[in-house]
C-alpha cells in the first residue's frame, strides 16, 4: 500500500521545518507502511557537496568484529574521497553506520560515488549540493529520532512509509531514491510500474546502476537524465506519463522544485493542499492537516495531471 508525502514552502530562505513536518505526516499514514520510512529533504543549496553514505544495513547483526569492519570502512570511505579528489569539509558519524559528509568536489558525481562503493558494504544514499536522503526501519517517528530530524531546516521535502511486499525490509529497499549519479533528484512513488524491466536494461545499457529492484529508483534515473538533457521538470514528468507503464502516482523533487504526476488510470490516491506560503500533498488528508492547524479546502488531481511547483 505505502503512503508518500511532500511540502514544498513558498518564498526560499530554506529555515522552516523541513524533517518536524514530513515526519508528522508521515506518522499520520504509519497503518499505510509500518516497515521503513525514509526522507530526501532539501536545504538551501551552497557551493558544497553533501553525501549521505550507509555503511551496512541497521539490521545486521552486531558483534566486536562488525563493530571493528564498520570503523575499517568508515576510514576507508574517507580515504577514498580524498583519493577521488575530494576535498572533505565535514564529515558526521550520523549513528554507527550512517555517515553524513560535506565536501569540496568539482569533478564527476559518478566518479565520487563508485570510489566509495568500491569500500566493502558501503552505499551512497544521495548526493546534491541541497540534497540528503534519510531512510530507515522502523516508522517515521522512530527514524526521526535516531537521525534527528525535528530541527533539521529546510525548503522543501518528500517523505514515504513502506511496507514491504516482495523485496526485503533493510535499508537499500526503503524509499526515496537518488537518482545515481545525478545531482539532487529524488522520488517517492506509490503504485507499480508494469514496464519496469524494460526500462531498467535500458538505464543499464546507458551505464546506470540500481542499488534496489525498486521500480521507483527507475523514475528517479528516468527523469534525472531528461533533466540532463536539458528538459525542465514538468515536461520531463509529462514524458514519463508515456513512457512508463502501470497504475503509480509518484512525487519527485530537485534541487529547487517539487512536482507531482499521476497516470491515466489515477487508481493511486494523492490529495493536494495548495496555501499562500506552501503546498503540501500526500496519499491521504489526514496526513495534511497534521501540519495545518487551520481550516482547509484539498482536493484530488484528476487523471494523467503533472503539476510542478518552485520554492
Amino acid at each position: 500500500m505505502c503512503g508518500i508525502a511532500g511540502i514544498i514552502y513558498r518564498g526560499g530562505g530554506g529555515e522552516r521545518r523541513i524533517g518536524h513536518d514530513i515526519t508528522l505526516m508521515l506518522q499520520a499514514m504509519k497503518h499505510r507502511g509500518p516497515d521503513s520510512a525514509g526522507f530526501a529533504l532539501y536545504r538551501e543549496p551552497g557551493p558544497d557537496l553533501w553525501l549521505r553514505i550507509k555503511l551496512a544495513d541497521s539490521n545486521t547483526a552486531r558483534d566486536l568484529e562488525f563493530a571493528d569492519d564498520l570503523r575499517r570502512h568508515r576510514a576507508e570511505v574517507e580515504a577514498r574521497l580524498r583519493a577521488a579528489g575530494a576535498d572533505i569539509r565535514e564529515i558526521q558519524d550520523v549513528n554507527e553506520h550512517t555517515l553524513s559528509v560535506r565536501l569540496g568536489y568539482e569533478g564527476d558525481i559518478k566518479h565520487l560515488a563508485d570510489h566509495v562503493e568500491s569500500v566493502t558494504g558501503a552505499e551512497v544514499l544521495s548526493a546534491g549540493h541541497a540534497l540528503e536522503i534519510i531512510k530507515d526501519l522502523g516508522d517515521a517517528q522512530t527514524v526521526s529520532l535516531g537521525y534527528d530530524l525535528d530541527g533539521y531546516r529546510g525548503s522543501h521535502g518528500i517523505g514515504h512509509v513502506r511496507m514491504a511486499t516482495e523485496s526485503d525490509v533493510d535499508i537499500s529497499n526503503a524509499h526515496p531514491y537518488w537518482a545515481y549519479p545525478f545531482s539532487d533528484v529524488a522520488v517517492v512513488h506509490n503504485g507499480q510500474l508494469t514496464n519496469y524491466h524494460q526500462w531498467r536494461r535500458r538505464l543499464e545499457r546507458l551505464g546506470h546502476r540500481f542499488a534496489s529492484e525498486c521500480d521507483s529508483e527507475i523514475i528517479a534515473v528516468y527523469l534525472a537524465q531528461k533533466l540532463e538533457a536539458g528538459s525542465s521538470l514538468e515536461q520531463a514528468m509529462r514524458e514519463s506519463l508515456d513512457d512508463l507503464d502501470g497504475v503509480f502516482t509518484y512525487i519527485c523533487v530537485s534541487e529547487d522544485a517539487l512536482g507531482m504526476a499521476k497516470d491515466d488510470l489515477a487508481a493511486k490516491p494523492l490529495v493536494l493542499y495548495e496555501g499562500d506560503d506552501m503546498v503540501v500533498l500526500a496519499s491521504e488528508e489526514m496526513a495534511i492537516r497534521a501540519v495545518l492547524d487551520h481550516e482547509i479546502e484539498t482536493y484530488d488531481p484528476y487523471e494523467g495531471t503533472v503539476m510542478v511547483w518552485t520554492r
